[in-house]
């Protein structure tokens, strides 16, 4: 029941194609006889920052053949999808959930969380990390091969880490500092497949 509420929660976000809804127009008698707006000479522009860049120069074009092989493919809800999925499968390996890690994850990536995970507990020892904020996530690559896609993803974060004893007692880290951290995570999908789920086929240090 996890698993497949897990499942459904991806599907929402991960690679689905979504309208955006227009707020209607006012009836034109409404318009026109709404008060004029006062306007001034002295006020201040509001400065508002650029929003971070979600896909960098070298995935363009990765990308266009993504969407071209799968017209259904949103990068907008893929980013967010794959924040989410990111969010979930490091949850998962810090309290040891191999079942969330499996249907998460390549055979692969999965055999390596649980190896880490199995040392971890043979030491007695339990990870009480924090995922703090994720300040940015990117597309820096992305490829189709066949019918199957590659897209990889910076993710900028900070996470508060404590390693306890089997006793409770902090033996690592500490939950009041946040540790910037710099990931690339690759996601692999079969096209067109019924299977509608993004899995993490690869890790590296950005």
């Amino acid at each position: 029941m996890v698993a497949a509420f897990l499942a459904l929660r991806l599907y929402s976000v991960l690679g689905k194609r979504t309208g955006h809804e227009q707020t209607p127009l006012k009836p034109a008698e409404e318009r026109l006889s709404a008060p004029p707006v006062a306007r001034t000479i002295d006020v201040t522009p509001e400065h508002r920052e650029a929003a971070p860049r979600t896909i960098e120069s070298g995935a363009e074009s990765g990308l266009r053949a993504v969407v071209s092989a799968d017209p259904g493919f949103d990068v907008a809800q893929f980013i967010e999808g794959a924040k989410g999925a990111y969010r979930m499968i490091l949850e998962a390996y810090w309290k040891g959930d191999r079942e969330t890690l499996k249907w998460l994850c390549e055979d692969e990536v999965r055999a390596e969380f649980v190896h880490a995970i199995d040392e971890r507990e043979a030491k007695g020892e339990v990870l009480d990390n924090r995922l703090v904020s994720i300040e940015r996530a990117a597309i820096t690559e992305a490829q189709v091969e066949g019918r199957t896609a590659r897209i990889t993803v910076r993710f900028d974060a900070d996470v508060a880490a404590v390693t306890r004893d089997k006793d409770g007692a902090v033996i690592a880290g500490s939950l009041t500092d946040a540790i910037e951290t710099h990931e690339s995570w690759t996601f692999t999908r079969t096209l067109r497949s019924s299977d509608p789920n993004w899995k993490l086929a690869d890790t590296d240090e950005a």
